[in-house]
């Protein structure tokens, strides 16, 4: 592989003799993981059905190894949101924030959402997330990957960091900042890393960094924590912008994180330093662990924490944002879901129905890509159920349910948007619900929706998310 000589010069001056180690661990292949969607899935479950070889990847308690042979992308399991493709070190930064369902979370960097998507799988559903990404182009990949997996008390928004600051003062229990970086650690993933470090390297970054973090650092709550990652080696952008921030900001230290034999503690001497307490960041180097390259730096604020309530606090006397036909067909189809979605948290955006968190009811002006859970879309007189409803639904939720093996050949052909016919025994089995639409589900994971025409299927399933 081809390498800046000045990236070289400083990675010689880090490593010294391991230096020899590091340059061959970049002529390895890359490796592949998959991290397994525990909102929908237990890990035991997912080994026992796995439909390709996996192997545990022992830093990561739902993240697995797989061949980069292997369409992983294209197995309906995928389709039903039951993993997410990642590279395994860029698997540590949400595995080591320790999320708790009821927790008040924020994930300031967040597009396309590897790392978002296992916060929301750890709420379980309680509490409240809010992933941000300044770009409206990447966060469309965030908005998918979120209502993939199914994740229903979320915001999805597009603002500037200092914007959410100001917004959400000391606000969040656990915060994300998996930032912008020089990329230095994705050399052997992506070789075009490298012709983009030669034209911003870690001195365009740093400044970025530090200016995110202290948007972060004010939304973040007395006795809460702050994930500060990178993909990067850069002592400037890592050590570097922690000590910066602990110099700045007196009410923070660094607090160990859960260890794993193959990672390294920072290295204060790299930024001529004295404080120990860098000693608690984790570098991940790929000649040391599998994965690619990795830093990691757990802050915690000062303070009493207080703890969040698990449930959503609700406005006494609101009144309702339906007007009566929506309200009717809504309340006439939910009568066949037991998920809990409160009437007083639904609101309509011109026919467009959503179940909108608390902590977002006041925050109409901010720039948002998804808002709640969207629920579906009232037209002309009959309300038509979204595909990210169904993803947030368990195929227990819904009254009307069509479950089909994975080794059907109709699993496939709805996926990729075709008409499927039940049988005589589907059609005796599956409950009249007064609606007809029926929830796709492969083996018992739901996939999206269908409409019961007398046995044939009309397929519901998001044009955009049909398989080629």
């Amino acid at each position: 592989m081809r390498l800046p000589e000045a990236f070289q010069t400083r990675m010689k001056e880090m490593l010294k003799e391991e230096y020899s180690d590091f340059e061959k661990s970049l002529d390895q292949p890359r490796l592949y993981g998959l991290r397994v969607n525990t909102g929908k899935i237990s890990v035991d479950e997912f080994e026992r059905i796995a439909p390709f070889p996996i192997e545990k990847i022992p830093y990561i308690p739902n993240g697995f190894f797989y061949e980069g042979k292997i369409p992983a992308a294209k197995h309906p399991y995928y389709y039903a949101g039951l993993y997410y493709l990642q590279d395994p070190s860029a698997m540590t930064p949400a595995s080591r924030l320790r999320i708790e369902p009821g927790d008040k979370v924020l994930d300031l960097c967040a597009a396309p959402g590897g790392k978002t998507t296992e916060l929301g799988a750890k709420l379980q559903g309680k509490g409240f997330l809010l992933a941000n990404d300044i770009s409206a182009k990447r966060a469309k990949a965030l908005v998918k990957n979120v209502e993939l997996f199914g994740i229903p008390n979320v915001g999805i928004t597009v603002e500037e960091p200092e914007d959410l600051g100001r917004r959400f003062p000391e606000y969040f229990d656990k915060i994300l900042v998996d930032a912008p970086c020089s990329g230095e650690g994705m050399f052997r993933k992506e070789s075009s890393m490298v012709k983009a470090w030669e034209q911003n390297g870690p001195e365009f970054y740093a400044p970025l960094q530090r200016h995110i973090l202290e948007s972060a650092i004010q939304a973040l709550k007395p006795g809460g924590f702050l994930l500060y990652s990178t993909c990067t080696f850069s002592p400037l952008e890592d050590e570097g912008t922690v000590l910066h921030v602990l110099e700045e900001h007196p009410n923070l230290h660094i607090t160990p994180m859960e260890g794993y034999e193959g990672f390294e503690c920072g290295h204060p001497e790299w930024v001529n330093s004295n404080r120990e307490e860098l000693k608690n960041c984790v570098r991940i180097f790929p000649h040391k662990m599998q994965g690619e390259g990795h830093f990691l730096a757990l802050f915690q604020k000062d303070g009493e924490r207080e703890v969040s309530s698990s449930a959503i606090p609700r406005k006494k006397g609101k009144k309702e944002n339906l007007n009566r036909e929506e309200k009717e067909l809504w309340e006439s189809f939910y009568q066949n879901i037991t998920m809990e979605i409160p009437l007083d948290q639904v609101v309509s955006k011109k026919g467009f129905l959503f179940a909108l968190p608390e902590e977002l009811r006041d925050k109409n002006s901010m720039r948002y890509q998804r808002s709640g859970l969207f629920l579906g879309e009232v037209k002309k007189k009959r309300f038509e159920p979204s595909q990210a409803l169904a993803m947030a639904l368990k195929s227990s939720q819904y009254r009307g349910t069509l479950s089909l093996n994975v080794e059907d050949e109709r699993v496939i052909r709805y996926l990729k948007g075709e008409t499927i016919v039940l049988t005589k025994e589907e059609q005796r089995e599956i409950p009249d619900n007064g609606t007809r639409y029926l929830l796709i589900c492969v083996d018992g994971y739901p996939l999206g929706w269908g409409k019961d025409q007398k046995g044939t299927v009309k397929n519901k399933y998001l044009p955009g998310w049909r398989m080629m």
